[in-house]
C-alpha cells in the first residue's frame, strides 16, 4: 500500500476510536489524541495506546501488557492481526470491556 492510502486508513481508524470514546465518562475512561496516536486512560491510571506505524503500514494497539499489529485487508476492508487475524475494533472493544468489567460497543470504522 503507498503512504498517502496507509495515512488517510490509519487517521480514519484513529478517528474512528477518539470519536467512539467522546461517549464514555471521562473519568471512567479519558483519552487523548496526538498526530497519529490516541491514548486511552482509565481511573486508575492504565493507559491502553493504538497508533499508526508508518514504517511497516500497520496499526498498533497495545492494552496492560499485550500488543497486537494490524494489517490493512482490502477485500474485506478492515484492520487485521498480523498473527491470529482478529480484527482491531473488536480487539479495542473486548479489551475496554475486560478493563472496565461492563460490555461496551464497538467502535466503527468506515473506510471511504
Amino acid at each position: 500500500m503507498d503512504a498517502k492510502t496507509f495515512e488517510r486508513l490509519a487517521d480514519r481508524c484513529l478517528e474512528a476510536v477518539a470519536d467512539w470514546l467522546e461517549d464514555f465518562d471521562p473519568d471512567e475512561l479519558d483519552y487523548s489524541t496526538t498526530d497519529g496516536v490516541v491514548v486511552l486512560e482509565f481511573e486508575d491510571g492504565v493507559r491502553f495506546v493504538l497508533n499508526r506505524q508508518a514504517g511497516s503500514s500497520q496499526m498498533w494497539f497495545a492494552a496492560g501488557a499485550r500488543a497486537w499489529h494490524y494489517d490493512w485487508d482490502t477485500e474485506n476492508e478492515r484492520w487485521l492481526d498480523d498473527r491470529d487475524s482478529h480484527e482491531l475494533f473488536s480487539n479495542v472493544k473486548r479489551s475496554v470491556t475486560d478493563k472496565l468489567g461492563r460490555e461496551v460497543s464497538a467502535p466503527g470504522f468506515n473506510s471511504s
